[in-house]
């Protein structure tokens, strides 16, 4: 865990992806986030598993960091019935088939990368001690905001006025009067 000052809290986080064959012709592969690896040190696309045609990668190593002011999505995601970590990917670019953008324990900045269509986010469970780390940090800086209703005023505003049209124009008289006879310009 790295600490980035008071505002916030880092641990490298392992992306592995797995690959299976495509069940069609038109897909040659399909390509799926299937886990996390706290601490991870960094890696790029080396091999972790082969089984047939279906291989698994440490694609990648990103930062997850954890922010004061997002508490709230973080205990919205560890209250789920299968806490999650979000990984946001992108077509690759060069030799590396997808891009690792960031991985996210916060379900609001997942879904907002959802909709702009650009990405793909994927869910992975999260690990236990994992989910402790994100739970303690919660605990250390989460504060609950106080709901306070807003009170109108009782005055009525509307049986006044204070001018009509822009005051910062000069007017001889009201801006809304009709038109006289004189006025019209043919």
């Amino acid at each position: 865990m790295h600490v980035l000052g008071q505002k916030s809290v880092s641990i490298s986080l392992g992306i592995v992806i797995r690959r299976v064959p495509g069940v069609s012709r038109w897909v040659e592969h399909v390509w799926k986030v299937v886990a996390v690896l706290p601490g991870a040190g960094p890696e790029n696309w080396k091999e972790l598993r082969r089984d047939g045609e279906v291989i698994e990668y440490h694609a990648a190593t990103v930062p997850l960091e954890l922010f004061r002011t997002d508490t709230e999505a973080y205990l919205h995601g560890l209250s789920t019935r299968i806490p999650s970590i979000y990984v946001v990917l992108r077509d690759g670019v060069g030799v590396d088939p997808l891009d690792v953008v960031l991985a996210t324990a916060s379900p609001y900045e997942a879904q907002d990368y959802a909709d702009t269509g650009e990405e793909l986010v994927e869910k992975v469970p999260m690990p236990e001690g994992l989910a402790a780390w994100i739970r303690d940090y919660i605990e250390e800086h989460h504060e609950d905001e106080v709901f306070i209703k807003r009170r109108r005023d009782k005055s009525r505003i509307d049986l006044e006025q204070n001018g009509i049209g822009d005051a910062r124009i000069r007017q001889i008289s009201d801006v809304y009067r009709a038109p006289s006879a004189k006025e019209t310009v043919h």
